[in-house]
């Protein structure tokens, strides 16, 4: 953006920076996981996104049911990484860093 004169709107830019409130087109990160899994997975009933906020990061965990794992991390990590690529991209458009971990379930016995 420039004015009259040409030179950088940086008004904009600073109250950009410092603008504390959600825009109106952020996306629902945790909304688009559960619909991307649900996709995926045998049971999507059992599609569990909690999650965790801090100030400038959120932490996604994501449970499914224990058969379903391994289609969720995919051959070689490819789901997983595919997954991951898609929350970061959206953190930059947010401006939040957000963080996907795949919970697995473990026997204790």
């Amino acid at each position: 953006m420039t004015d009259l004169d040409g030179n950088a709107a940086i008004v904009d830019i600073e109250r950009m920076e410092n603008d504390e409130t959600p825009r109106r087109d952020a996306v629902d990160v945790k909304s688009l996981v559960i619909a991307i899994v649900r996709a995926l997975v045998d049971e999507p009933d059992e599609v569990i996104v909690t999650e965790i906020e801090g100030t400038q990061s959120c932490v996604l965990e994501l449970r499914v049911a224990r058969g379903d794992v391994g289609k969720v991390i995919g051959r070689k990590g490819i789901h997983a990484d595919a997954l991951r690529r898609i929350v970061h991209a959206i953190g930059g458009k947010n401006r939040k860093r957000y963080v996907l971990e795949i919970l697995e379930e473990r026997d204790l016995a």
